[in-house]
């Protein structure tokens, strides 16, 4: 068992002279670096890893099994097994025979309650005070995790969105967002750089009523150093945000990933009780 964060020891098997773009959950693009000096099976470690901390792959959620993720990643089944067993020995899932292997793992922070209109208005000045480059507009397969995260069907059609957020010319955020298939009209390569995304929608008649998001951080993968001109496995700002309207369901999934040396979030705390 090694101590959790620190990638164990492990062959080369893998390491092929190929970059090969991978479509993860969170729709960022992760790329694995088949050349690089991390072995292949803890960049996926670390990608899973991520998605249960951050709350997108929650306790009780399956995570898929060794021939899924040999598929999906172009893998051995032996690197696929020694990213689930790793998971296990830190504790963020249990794998049983016949049943799978499931997350353990639960968050001991307690939410931090807001005002989401004061976010809102947060995230709309962000997007008036910046120029934005759309990367692509297409209409995808919604994974389990955006599925989950929207309330609709695995498989369903969803409209994904990338863009990337510039401060005067410089890279600073990279923003992939998933709304409904039938939103298309709402959300296209000539409407995003008209206003932010959730502008566009509040306009549509998609109201922000209340909104989930985490906020942790994430080492720059090969897609995000060409996508924000930074160092390769410099610190970047992850947050993820599901929107919901009035009836509380959600209409809106948003994974930013922002330069930690652009960008900061600050939160001005009071006393409730004082006057």
């Amino acid at each position: 068992m090694t101590k959790r964060g620190r990638p164990p020891k492990t062959g080369a098997a893998d390491r092929h002279i190929v970059t090969s773009s991978i479509r993860t959950a969170s729709g960022g693009g992760i790329v694995l670096d088949r050349e690089g000096a991390v072995p292949l099976y803890h960049q996926i470690y670390l990608s899973l890893r991520d998605e249960i901390l951050s709350g997108q792959r929650p306790f009780g959620s399956v995570l898929p099994t060794e021939q899924e993720l040999s598929e999906h990643y172009s893998v051995s089944r032996i690197t696929a097994r020694r990213v689930l067993n790793d998971l296990a020995d830190q504790h963020y899932v249990e794998r049983r025979r016949r049943l799978g292997t499931r997350v353990i793992f639960k968050s001991p922070a307690k939410p931090i309650e807001a005002n989401i209109d004061q976010a809102v208005d947060s995230l709309m000045a962000l997007g008036e005070g910046t120029t934005v480059n759309v990367i692509s507009v297409e209409r995808r397969a919604a994974t389990d995790i955006i599925a989950n995260a929207l309330q609709i069907d695995e498989g369903a059609e969803v409209i994904r969105a990338v863009r990337v957020r510039c401060l005067e010319g410089t890279p600073l955020g990279y923003i992939v967002s998933y709304v409904r298939g039938d939103l298309a009209q709402v959300i296209s390569e000539s409407t995003l750089p008209r206003a932010p995304l959730l502008k566009l929608l509040d306009e549509a008649g998609f109201h922000a009523e209340r909104a989930e998001q985490t906020i942790g951080a994430m080492l720059a993968d090969p897609s995000l150093v060409e996508a924000l001109n930074v160092e390769p496995m410099s610190a970047i700002l992850r947050i993820t945000r599901t929107v919901y309207d009035r009836n509380n369901v959600p209409f809106l999934r948003t994974y930013a990933h922002y330069r930690s040396d652009r960008f900061h979030i600050r939160l001005d705390l009071q006393n409730p009780t004082s006057a």
